[in-house]
């Protein structure tokens, strides 16, 4: 594997190993906040990142050693509002910046797995992004977010609110490969 692609799998395993540890702590704050919806949305979200972080360390399998990585990742936990923000300015990092440059670069490499893996958690980052911005209106009205199941694929972490569809939409895994959020 060309190096930059290398490092860059390293990077954004180490940021959505980070996200999804911070939003298993956000989700507790959330429920002590009794926003109980807020809280499930954070678990679930922080399972699709577990799953981004597992699609990128697959790849990773040839490295032997300790290698550094160097990600974005928000600091600073506090209640709900805040949390939700620092959610939100995770996302959009991942959206704007992080991903689009790593699909480019494993694209000019010819890494297609790498590729693959980054375009997955690309595409899942702006769901993502659109839940945690309704949870974020609707905790600034003083309110739980209301919210239906919410479904992650286990293959690729793809993330919506509603039923579970037959397959899904960026992997095309079947519908025995969600994990409900309910």
């Amino acid at each position: 594997m060309k190096k930059m692609t290398e490092q860059h799998l390293i990077n954004a395993f180490g940021g959505e190993s980070q996200a999804h540890m911070r939003y298993l702590h956000f989700g507790n704050q959330a429920e002590k906040e009794k926003f109980y919806n807020v809280a499930r949305l954070f678990r679930a979200i922080a399972h699709a990142e577990y799953v981004h972080a597992g699609d990128h360390y697959r790849e990773l399998r040839h490295l032997d050693g300790g290698l550094v990585a160097n990600s974005m990742a928000a600091f600073g936990p506090g209640d709900s509002l805040k949390n939700l923000k620092l959610a939100i300015d995770g996302e959009t990092y991942e959206i704007e910046e992080m991903y689009p440059v790593y699909i480019e670069v494993a694209k000019f490499q010819g890494e297609k797995r790498a590729q693959r893996s980054f375009e997955w958690s690309y595409a899942s980052e702006k769901m993502h992004k659109q839940l945690f911005e309704r949870a974020l209106d609707s905790v600034n009205s003083g309110k739980d977010i209301e919210l239906g199941p919410v479904q992650v694929c286990e293959v690729c972490g793809y993330t919506f609110e509603g039923e579970a569809l037959d397959r899904c939409p960026i992997c095309g895994a079947p519908i025995n490969k969600f994990t409900t959020f309910k």
